[in-house]
């Protein structure tokens, strides 16, 4: 079954609605690093490609790059995250600032590393190599105390709550079972919107929206996507684990699947040519988050979301989508 299409008129009046919405953002930030090269010739030392250096890049990943798309969308990212005591953080705000998104958030913890992805590339945008800098143990004690009194302080403000969640330790029961106790407000429930890693899956109980991939999604209920009807099957079965009120599968280039009490079906993908999927996830939330705080239905918020994607997978590398990119894919 397919989605009905969502009117222009409707859709363009809800991505007017983002600006100045605020989204907490709580999960793992990370610093994504791309040294550029080109490769004419095999090392004599090694079978590997020798790479002459040409450019260095810097883009924001994991919750980082969501509350950037937030920003770009014309949302009011609140961020808090983990980073270490070293020059990757001051990357990190550095580039965080510039796009807009405020640091304050940021929980600086000594004993671990500033998550940092480092991709040897070349010029045609081939990954030749990836190093990652991390320390993935979930952050106890004085630290997670002060991300929950850090979130729960941002939460006043907020129209909906964002989990992006990469295991690399910010993401505990705890702040979980905080973060799903906020969103109750004396007049309403806002949205807690989860981009999850299946390990994590009790944790999100309670959840408005969970987004795994057909791969996560298959992990969780060990069954198989190959078709709607089994996409409809596995949303019903990782609904049941998760113990969350909706899923939206993201499928590629077969769309999305949303799965909920109240409607269900799939949303074809937006044909563009792909250049990179590296962060698109972080978009669908983003996109997710701003609608449903815009006053979206699920299955509204769910086309937005799939047409923010259609943008960003065109684009290189953690990318954003602006208001008018996304006006203009409506219409």
């Amino acid at each position: 079954m397919t989605l009905p299409p969502l009117g222009a008129g409707r859709a363009h009046e809800l991505v007017d609605r983002f600006r100045g919405l605020s989204i907490l953002v709580v999960g793992d930030v990370m610093l994504d690093r791309f040294i550029v090269g080109s490769v004419t010739r095999i090392s004599p030392e090694a079978p590997v490609p020798i790479v002459r250096f040409r450019s260095e890049h810097l883009r924001l990943g994991g919750a980082a790059n969501v509350a950037h798309n937030v920003a770009a969308l014309g949302g009011r990212p609140e961020l808090v995250g983990l980073v270490g005591s070293d020059s990757a953080a001051d990357r990190l705000r550095e580039q965080l600032a510039a796009a807009g998104v405020g640091v304050d958030g940021l929980v600086q913890d000594a004993a671990r590393p500033t998550t940092e992805k480092v991709r040897v590339v070349t010029e045609r945008n081939q990954q030749v190599a990836r190093i990652d800098y991390e320390h993935d143990a979930d952050c106890s004690g004085e630290i997670e105390r002060t991300i929950l009194d850090r979130a729960s302080r941002m939460r006043a403000r907020s129209n909906a709550i964002l989990v992006s969640d990469y295991l690399k330790g910010v993401i505990t029961q705890s702040v979980v079972e905080a973060l799903l106790d906020a969103r109750l407000t004396p007049s309403r429930a806002i949205p807690l919107i989860v981009d999850p890693k299946i390990p994590h899956l009790a944790c999100y109980a309670g959840a408005t929206v969970v987004t795994p991939n057909h791969l996560e999604a298959e992990a969780a209920t060990q069954m198989r996507i190959r078709s709607d009807e089994d996409a409809r099957q596995v949303g019903v079965a990782f609904r049941t684990a998760a113990r969350c009120d909706a899923a939206l599968i993201t499928r590629g280039e077969h769309g999305m699947w949303l799965s909920s009490a109240g409607v269900e079906g799939t949303i074809p993908a937006v044909a563009r040519e792909v250049a990179d999927v590296t962060g698109a996830g972080d978009t669908v939330v983003a996109a997710l988050a701003l609608a449903l705080a815009a006053g979206a239905s699920l299955a509204e918020a769910a086309v937005l979301a799939n047409h923010a994607a259609g943008i960003v997978v065109g684009k290189f590398g953690p990318a954003t989508v602006t208001p008018d990119e996304l006006h203009a894919a409506l219409s």
